[in-house]
């Protein structure tokens, strides 16, 4: 493992059942990278977050991550709990015994935290009513106030409309911006425009096999990609049709 490295796979597999959701794959992320995860459904985008965030163990291959790393993931639909809004954080940073904060510490970062993503007014609302939109950002508001390194999102605005899409990616770009150290964001997304926004690099899955890692101006650029991934440079065109 690189010094610099926060994260590095070795020739990882997964098996779910009798499919390899992946196959083989090296990986290296650095520091501050925002890497954007595209492909087909059943590509191995979600495998391969998963995989990262330890709740995939690797059939063959190994992981390394970086020594004392923060790790946070966002799913597509937000797990709520019946409390209200504020609860919902300070539950999970009281339970998070890495942040070792008391019950009345949790509950004042989770205010902190929800000011941070625009959610203040709402503190006392079940979080389970909120909007589609609202939810996530609560979920980003649970994950920030973890001060994560790595940020893992699985598909955060797929099922949102413009508005709330657009919410919610200013503050991925925020959070990217904000921290003291370089905060990490992997992200998997159909919406190659919000990649294209949002990436510094951009890797392609097909099969379970990773066929393009490209910065993202390489990746949009129909010749250069064309030249690395015919398969991804296929994709890409079939998306933007």
């Amino acid at each position: 493992m690189t010094a610099q490295s926060v994260v590095q796979l070795h020739e990882v597999s997964v098996r779910l059942g009798p499919v390899w959701a992946l196959k083989g794959l090296d990986l290296c992320v650095q520091p501050g990278e925002r890497v954007a995860l595209v492909g087909s459904n059943g590509s191995g985008k979600s495998s391969l977050l998963r995989t990262v965030h330890g709740l995939l163990p690797p059939d063959q291959g190994r992981i390394e991550w970086h020594t004392g790393l923060r790790q946070a993931m966002l799913f597509q639909r937000p797990h709520l709990l019946r409390m209200s809004a504020l609860n919902n954080v300070t539950l999970g940073l009281w339970l998070d015994r890495g942040q070792g904060l008391n019950w009345a510490q949790a509950m004042v970062r989770a205010g902190e935290a929800l000011q941070r993503v625009g959610l203040s007014a709402v503190a006392s609302q079940d979080g389970r009513q909120l909007s589609g939109g609202q939810q996530q950002r609560l979920a980003m508001a649970r994950a920030w106030g973890r001060q994560p390194d790595v940020l893992l999102l699985d598909e955060p605005t797929a099922s949102l409309d413009p508005h709330a899409k657009r919410e919610v990616e200013a503050l991925m770009a925020a959070f990217a911006a904000e921290q003291g150290r370089p905060l990490t964001l992997i992200w998997a997304s159909h919406n190659l425009g919000q990649v294209k926004r949002l990436a510094s690099r951009v890797i392609y899955l097909e099969g379970g096999r990773l066929l393009a890692d490209l910065p993202v101006a390489d990746f949009f650029n129909p010749a250069e990609l064309a030249l690395h991934s015919p398969a991804a440079h296929a994709f890409v065109q079939g998306e933007l049709s």
